[in-house]
């Protein structure tokens, strides 16, 4: 009896530790699964433009371009856009990039102010204004990599707020509130409450093994009470009879 007792108060204390753990799984879940994906990565907001399509022979040519941006070599190169314009993208040593405007070679990396805000409003679909635009060596955590970067904060209910890279001129990440609501909770359901990146840490492993244990010993509790109370049933019938 001593045993069943102690085993019945480490399973409540156990779960009275885990169950506010599980309660916020179950309402991280719920936040997670009510929101669309597409809302909370800022996608309806980003402005849909037709680019024209690149004619190769119209741009100047790679060899241009490498020594444009004045790189020995390079290790990947792309042609894309910035805003209606044809650039080259051009990867170094390591991970720094050159952009170099295909049309004129003049390089562009890293972008000014001016720039960045041209290319936050090329890529946001609604009216609302810029409220501020930041240079942030060392960005706020919700960026999640590290500075440089440009962030512009746009004045509408969400703050909206893009971030451009200097070096590749686009904008490279799209944060708002409901973006930080869904990652506060986010940061809940897996426990990391630092910046929401690490879901097979200690602290999750050993909260979910706790739930299965709670779960587990809980059943078998159960399994042993109902036995116990069917046992005193008969007694207590075979004493009537």
């Amino acid at each position: 009896m001593g045993l069943l007792r102690w085993s019945v108060q480490i399973h409540k204390w156990i779960a009275l530790v885990v169950g506010l753990q599980i309660a916020l799984w179950i309402v991280g879940g719920l936040v997670m699964s009510a929101i669309p994906i597409e809302q909370v990565r800022g996608e309806h907001k980003i402005a849909d433009r037709i680019l024209k399509p690149i004619v190769p022979g119209d741009v100047i040519p790679l060899q241009e371009a490498v020594a444009a941006a004045a790189q020995g070599t390079v290790q990947m190169a792309t042609l894309g856009h910035m805003l209606d314009r044809p650039v080259w993208r051009l990867t170094g040593s390591g991970t720094a990039v050159m952009t170099v405007d295909a049309d004129t070679g003049r390089p562009l990396s890293p972008i000014d102010e001016t720039l960045a805000r041209a290319i936050a409003l090329w890529d946001y679909a609604e009216a609302a204004d810029i409220a501020a635009v930041s240079w942030l060596e060392t960005p706020p955590g919700e960026y999640g990599r590290p500075g440089p970067v440009w962030q512009v904060v746009f004045a509408d209910a969400g703050r909206t707020t893009l971030y451009v890279d200097p070096d590749r001129a686009v904008v490279v990440a799209r944060r708002s509130n409901t973006w930080r609501f869904y990652d506060f909770f986010w940061k809940l359901h897996i426990m990391d409450y630092d910046d929401g990146s690490d879901f097979n840490h200690p602290l999750l492993i050993t909260a979910a093994g706790a739930a299965i244990f709670v779960a587990l010993s809980g059943l078998i509790l159960l399994v042993i009470k109902v036995r116990r109370s069917l046992l005193i049933w008969r007694r207590r019938s075979s004493g009537r009879a």
